[in-house]
């Protein structure tokens, strides 16, 4: 059964404490290149994980993509109750070699789908500018672009929570955390 669940390409799902040793894994595998646009500047190994460690704030949500049942992908969305109408920034990152692959743009439009389910009337993303592959999705969803030195600064502006978005979020919830408890039986994934 969990072999099903494996030929779906990518699972992406909320990420909770038992992920935070996938999580990490994943910001450590990180190339240079796409550790520097995901961060905004070189950080070591040991800040990484750091950073890893204190993803799972209160005021954020994560989500991961999993292909092969391996973290791949990660999308946090912070901030979430910082006012009203809210607002909230969100950060991704994809290893190097699942770039270009959809699994950005399906991460994505699941954190634009999950802002627009909690009310969030502008949605923040700051990339390098040499960060053509965000810059690219950014524009991909009308975002309004905001040079600024050395980097970008994308807002959009989410719908507001329907029915059907809310059920649609529920449907992916459900299938993901389905999985991953067919993954866990030793506590990984």
């Amino acid at each position: 059964m969990t072999r099903h669940c494996e030929d779906l390409d990518p699972i992406i799902r909320r990420l909770w404490g038992p992920d935070l040793e996938a999580i990490q894994a994943h910001f450590l595998r990180l190339d240079p290149d796409t550790r520097q646009a995901r961060f905004a500047g070189h950080l070591n190994d040991a800040a990484v994980a750091r950073y890893a460690q204190n993803i799972l704030r209160l005021d954020s949500l994560v989500y991961g993509a999993f292909v092969g049942g391996r973290l791949r992908a990660v999308a946090e969305l912070r901030g979430l109750f910082n006012g009203w109408p809210a607002t909230a920034e969100a950060a991704f990152s994809v290893e190097s070699n699942w770039q270009n692959r959809g699994i950005g743009e399906a991460l994505f439009d699941h954190i634009l789908a999950v802002a627009q389910n909690r009310g969030v009337r502008t949605l923040y993303m700051i990339c390098l500018r040499e960060n053509e592959r965000m810059t690219h999705l950014a524009r991909k969803h009308d975002a309004q672009l905001h040079h600024e030195p050395g980097a970008i600064e994308a807002t959009l502006a989410p719908h507001w929570p329907t029915p059907m978005s809310l059920f649609d979020e529920a449907f992916r919830e459900s299938r993901g955390f389905a999985c991953a408890i067919l993954q866990w039986p030793d506590g990984r994934s």
